[in-house]
C-alpha cells in the first residue's frame, strides 16, 4: 500500500534543502514526477478504494503545489536582496542580421517605390505557358531545353503545357496585364528563379527584378531615363550607363544594359594599364527593351493602343557591381558561410 505521508515527509525534507525550485517542481509534479506515477497505479487499486485514493493523490498535489509557490516568493524575495549595481554596462548578445540579398532587394523596391512603381509577386513555380509563349518564345527556342530550364514532373496541362520552376520573373509581365486590363502598368516583380548552372557567376537559384511600364505613348527615352534614375541611385551619383543593341524574343528593340565602371571611372584604364576589373570601361548590367507586341497581345493589351518596355535585373549581379562589395564568386551568397555573413 502507498504511503502517503513517506512521501509528504520526503517533499517536507526536500523543499527545506532546495534552492532550485524548478528542479524540485519538475520531481514532483512533471510528466514523469511522483504525482503522475501516483494517478497512473490508480488502476492497481480496488475498485471499492479508487475514490479515496484520488482524493489523497489530488490532496497530496494541491498541498506540493501551494508550499512551492510559497518557496518560489521565499527564494525570489532573497535574490531581491542581493546588490545590484544598475550603473554597470548591460551584456553584449550575439544578434543576427538579414541576408545581404535580402537589404539589397529592400533598397531596390524602395528606389522604385518612390517614382511609382508598385510591387507585385508571382509564381515561382509558373506554367510553361507564362513562361515562354506568352512572351514570344516558340517551341523550339533554345531556353525551353530541358538543359537550360528545371521541368516539374506533373501531368501536362491542355492549355498552359508542363510546369517548371520559373527561369526568370519575365511572366510576371503577361499575369501583370492581365490583373490589370486596363494600363497605366508600373510593376516591380522581385522573386526567386532557377536554373541548372552552377559556377562563379551562376547558381540554380537566383533573384531577379522585373521592371514593366505600360501606358500611351510610352518609348526608349523613358526606358533610359528610368534605368539612368536606377544606376544613380544604387552605384552612385557619378555612374553612367549606356544600351547596348542586342535581341531578346520578348521585346523589340532589344538593348544590353551597361554601366560605367567605378574604378576606371569608365575610361579602361588605370594608371595607363587595361582595368581588370572592366577591361573596357563598361560592366554588363541588365537586359532590357520595348515589350514585343505579341507579348502586349498576350496579356490582353491593345499594342496600337499602348506601348510599353521591361528590364530585368540581377539583384546579386547589382550586388556585386557595388565596388566596396568585392564579392567575386556569386556562390558565396548561398553556401552559408556564417564568417562572410556576419559581415552584414
Amino acid at each position: 500500500m502507498i504511503n502517503f505521508e513517506e512521501i509528504k515527509n520526503q517533499f517536507d525534507k526536500d523543499i527545506k534543502e532546495t534552492k532550485e525550485i524548478e528542479k524540485l517542481e519538475i520531481k514532483y509534479l512533471g510528466r514523469n514526477g511522483v504525482i503522475n506515477d501516483l494517478l497512473k497505479k490508480i488502476k492497481e487499486i480496488p475498485q471499492e478504494q479508487k475514490k479515496s485514493y484520488g482524493q489523497k493523490v489530488n490532496e497530496l498535489k494541491t498541498s506540493i503545489k501551494r508550499l512551492i509557490e510559497v518557496k518560489r516568493k521565499e527564494l525570489a524575495g532573497k535574490k531581491s536582496e542581493v546588490f545590484f549595481d544598475k550603473t554597470l554596462p548591460g551584456k553584449s548578445y550575439p544578434k543576427g542580421s538579414l541576408h545581404p540579398i535580402t537589404y539589397t532587394i529592400e533598397e531596390i523596391a524602395n528606389i522604385f517605390q518612390k517614382i511609382g512603381f508598385v510591387r507585385v509577386s508571382y509564381p515561382e513555380v509558373e506554367w510553361e505557358y507564362f513562361a515562354f509563349e506568352a512572351l514570344n518564345m516558340p517551341k523550339d527556342h533554345p531556353a525551353r531545353d530541358d538543359f537550360e530550364t528545371f521541368f516539374i514532373n506533373y501531368p501536362k496541362d491542355k492549355k498552359y503545357g508542363k510546369i517548371v520552376l520559373s527561369p526568370h520573373t519575365s511572366s510576371g509581365q503577361t499575369r501583370e496585364m492581365k490583373r490589370v486590363k486596363e494600363p497605366p502598368i508600373r510593376m516591380i516583380n522581385i522573386a526567386k528563379c532557377y536554373r541548372p548552372n552552377w559556377d562563379i557567376t551562376h547558381v540554380p537559384m537566383f533573384f531577379q527584378f522585373e521592371g514593366l511600364c505600360v501606358d500611351h505613348n510610352i518609348n526608349i527615352t523613358h526606358l533610359k531615363g528610368t534605368i539612368n534614375y536606377f544606376v544613380k541611385n544604387f552605384f552612385g551619383k557619378d555612374r553612367e550607363i549606356r544600351l547596348r543593341p542586342c535581341h531578346f524574343q520578348f521585346t523589340e528593340p532589344s538593348f544590353e544594359v551597361d554601366v560605367s565602371c567605378k574604378v576606371c571611372g569608365g575610361k579602361g584604364l588605370l594608371n595607363n594599364k587595361k582595368c581588370k576589373v572592366c577591361k573596357s570601361g563598361w560592366l554588363e548590367l541588365a537586359g532590357t527593351g520595348m515589350v514585343h507586341p505579341n507579348v502586349l497581345k498576350a496579356g490582353g493589351i491593345d499594342p496600337n493602343q499602348y506601348s510599353g518596355w521591361a528590364f530585368g535585373f540581377g539583384p546579386e549581379r547589382c550586388m556585386m557591381m557595388k565596388e566596396e562589395m568585392k564579392i567575386d564568386d556569386i556562390r558565396i551568397l548561398y553556401n552559408g558561410d556564417i564568417r562572410f555573413l556576419e559581415q552584414f
